[in-house]
């Protein structure tokens, strides 16, 4: 404070009225700067509730004509909740096709499989981890570690003397898990929701961990699409704000489980395409550190893998016995029929398209596109040049300018 009443002091002993003023706006100058330079920043960074006000009042002032709201208005029986409810076989024909992208898993989710199983998805490479072979199913594995995320498995096990189809419905088939046993830590099960059309559904699953953890919940969507004999079966974790949380089981949020099932030579060497290869790709995060998780998958996964043998087998044999199949493995049937020729097609052009508008934002901007951040860093340049006070101020406010500049020339 005394520096500043020197200041005003040394400045009202000017001789001219004009001197007064002139000194004054020199002093001003720099608060006027420091208050734009405040201005600048705080509209480059505003905090997201200040956006969604201007937004809200936006909307607000913005009158709906009836005509335009009556358009908007839900129809009264063609509701989303309607198609994804669980309803009987006999009422499904009866509701209005339910549109691809409100499903639980939909066309991205097939693309994006496709891509894992031709590895094609960008990723990190495979390490090899595992390769058995028994006298009627051979399996191998592989894991990788992204840097952001659980460690991923990919496997690849092929059953000698099986179709697709059956396989299909044994992996789908809840109700079989349980009852043989063969997925001994499913506890229990629930499907929340499914299209009949498509054969989407949104299912419950608890699953019995060790005695160390508490049991987990998932709240799993799944659908399959078809190519031939080929089936994609996508299995992911899916946000379902209306399923409550507990403390026991605890949810897991991130969990992804997908396979692709087709035929393959048996290796009897006849050519006959009697065999079915399963390729699955699994991750998640169980809440427990991934480096003990990746420890229980490499000690347990063989065991694991026996049982699921065992298992196919004493499911084959009472398809062919003609025991009802479950709803579950019904839903399996409700499979989306594609080509796979024209998904890859589709899947180029949407690529193309994406480069293409990478290619336009990279290109080089005016000069005027720069204009308000050289007007900051010159008021901040002006700031440091008016306070002659210390070194220490002036790298202060420097540092500042060059962090906002960002990474460029320095």
């Amino acid at each position: 404070m005394s520096v500043l009443a020197d200041m005003l002091a040394e400045i009202f002993r000017e001789p001219t009225l004009a001197g007064v003023a002139r000194e004054l706006a020199t002093l001003a100058a720099p608060l006027w700067l420091a208050a734009l330079v405040g201005l600048l920043i705080g509209w480059a960074w505003r905090p997201r509730w200040a956006a969604a006000v201007v937004d809200v009042a936006g909307h607000q002032q913005q009158p709906v004509p009836a005509a335009a709201a009556a358009q908007q208005a839900p129809a009264p029986q063609t509701t989303v909740a309607d198609h994804l409810a669980v309803v009987p076989r006999a009422k499904a024909a009866s509701l209005a096709p339910v549109e691809e992208e409100e499903l639980a898993v939909s066309t991205p989710d097939l693309m994006h499989l496709r891509r894992v199983v031709e590895e094609k998805d960008g990723g990190p490479a495979w390490t090899h981890m595992m390769d058995r072979t028994l006298p009627t199913f051979r399996y191998q594995a592989w894991k990788r570690e992204p840097q952001n995320g659980p460690p991923q498995y990919r496997s690849s096990t092929i059953f000698e003397d099986a179709s697709p189809d059956v396989v299909r419905d044994f992996f789908w088939d809840d109700d079989f898990r349980i009852s043989n046993t063969w997925d001994d830590m499913l506890l229990e099960h629930e499907t929340l929701e499914e299209c009949t059309k498509t054969g989407t559904m949104v299912v419950r699953w608890v699953r019995k961990f060790p005695f160390f953890c508490s049991d987990r919940e998932y709240v799993i969507g799944r659908r399959i699409w078809a190519s031939g004999k080929t089936y994609y079966c996508v299995t992911k974790s899916v946000p379902r704000p209306s399923v409550p949380r507990s403390s026991k089981p605890r949810r897991v949020d991130l969990y992804y489980s997908s396979w692709c099932i087709r035929p393959v030579e048996s290796r009897n060497g006849d050519g006959a395409m009697t065999a079915c290869e399963v390729l699955l790709f699994h991750h998640e995060d169980m809440g427990i550190p991934w480096s003990i998780a990746k420890l229980g998958v490499q000690q347990g996964m063989w065991g694991c893998v026996k049982r699921i043998e065992p298992g196919l087998r004493a499911y084959q044999t009472a398809r062919a016995a003609g025991e009802p199949i479950s709803k579950c493995a019904a839903m399996a049937h409700a499979n989306t029929k594609f080509v796979a020729d024209e998904l890859t097609a589709s899947e180029n052009n949407t690529e193309a398209g994406s480069t293409s508008n990478n290619a336009q934002a990279e290109k080089p901007k005016h000069w005027t596109g720069n204009l308000p951040k050289v007007f900051v860093i010159g008021s901040v340049v002006a700031l440091a040049c008016t306070f002659d006070k210390g070194l220490l101020t002036k790298a202060l406010v420097f540092g500042t300018a060059r962090r906002f500049a960002g990474p460029g020339r320095r």
